[in-house]
C-alpha cells in the first residue's frame, strides 16, 4: 500500500514541472519567436508598402512587443475570417488587427490590456460652422457612408437622416469637400489617415456611438504570457514609444478614448 502511494506521488511530482512549463511564454521563448498574424491588407494598420514590405501601425506596435520579449516577431498574413480561427488552431500566438473584445471572444480568448479605443465618427468640411454633435443633429441632411458597411447601418437607424452610400472613402470624402454632403462617417481611427491621404479641405468631427475597445488576443490559460504582453504594452505607453508610433500614423494618441476634435 505504502509502496503504490510513493508511486502515485512520484507520478504527481514528475507532471509538475510538465503543467508548469505549459505557459505559452515558455514556448515562445524557448521558439526566439513571436508568430503574430494580421491581415496585411488593412492600412492604416497593416499593409504592404511599395517594396511588399509589411509595414503600418499593428506592425510596429507587434514588432515593439517582440522586441521587448526579447524574441523576433514572425508575421503571417491571413484573411479576417481566418484569422481568430487560426489563433483557436494554435497556428499563431497573438492577432494583432483591432480586434475588438467582446464577451463572445472572451470566451474563446484571453485578452492583453486595451491599446487602441475607436468609435463611429463624423467628418465635416474644414470651414463648417454648424455644430454636429450627433447622428440626430443630421436630421435633413447628407450624410455619406460606406455601402455595406457598419456605419451605413447605424445612419439609416436614425431618422430623418438623408444617407448616401458610396463605394469607398474617396468618393464621399470628393463629396463632401465640394458640398455635396454635409458630413460623413467613418471609424475614428482610420480619418485622420483618409484625411490625409485624401488632401482635401476636411477635418474630423464629433465621435458618435459607443467606444470600441481593442486588444490582443491569445490563447487561455497563459496568465505569464499576458503578464509579458501587458507588461510590453505598460512600457511602451511609460516611455512615449507608444504614442510616436500612433502619432506617425494617426495623428493622435489612439490609446486614449476618442473625444471631440479639437478645432
Amino acid at each position: 500500500m505504502n509502496i503504490r502511494l510513493s508511486i502515485t506521488a512520484l507520478l504527481v511530482l514528475l507532471a509538475m514541472p510538465a503543467a508548469m512549463a505549459a505557459d505559452l511564454l515558455d514556448a515562445v521563448k524557448q521558439r526566439g519567436t513571436l508568430k503574430i498574424a494580421l491581415e496585411g491588407t488593412y492600412p492604416p494598420f497593416n499593409f504592404k508598402d511599395a517594396k511588399q514590405q509589411l509595414t503600418g501601425f499593428d506592425v510596429e506596435i507587434a514588432s515593439e512587443i517582440a522586441r521587448r520579449m526579447q524574441v523576433k516577431p514572425e508575421f503571417a498574413t491571413a484573411e479576417w475570417s481566418g484569422l481568430l480561427a487560426g489563433l483557436q488552431s494554435g497556428k499563431f500566438d497573438i492577432v494583432v488587427n483591432q480586434v475588438g473584445v467582446t464577451a463572445q471572444r472572451k470566451a474563446v480568448f484571453d485578452f492583453s490590456q486595451p491599446y487602441t479605443y475607436s468609435s463611429a465618427q463624423l467628418i465635416v468640411r474644414k470651414n463648417e460652422t454648424r455644430n454636429f454633435k450627433n447622428l440626430a443633429d443630421l436630421n435633413g441632411k447628407k450624410l455619406g457612408v460606406g455601402q455595406g458597411s457598419n456605419y451605413a447601418d447605424m445612419a439609416k437607424a436614425v431618422a430623418g437622416v438623408q444617407v448616401k452610400t458610396y463605394p469607398g472613402a474617396p468618393e464621399y470624402l470628393q463629396d463632401l469637400a465640394t458640398g455635396r454632403l454635409d458630413a460623413a462617417l467613418n471609424d475614428s481611427l482610420l480619418i485622420p489617415f483618409a484625411i490625409k491621404q485624401a488632401k482635401l479641405p476636411l477635418k474630423a468631427g464629433a465621435p458618435v456611438g459607443e467606444v470600441a475597445t481593442m486588444a490582443i488576443p491569445f490563447a487561455k490559460g497563459n496568465p505569464q504570457f499576458k503578464a509579458a504582453i501587458d507588461q510590453a504594452l505598460s512600457g511602451m505607453k511609460a516611455d512615449g514609444t507608444f504614442k510616436k508610433i500612433s502619432l506617425k500614423w494617426f495623428g493622435i494618441d489612439v490609446s486614449k478614448v476618442p473625444t471631440v476634435a479639437k478645432q
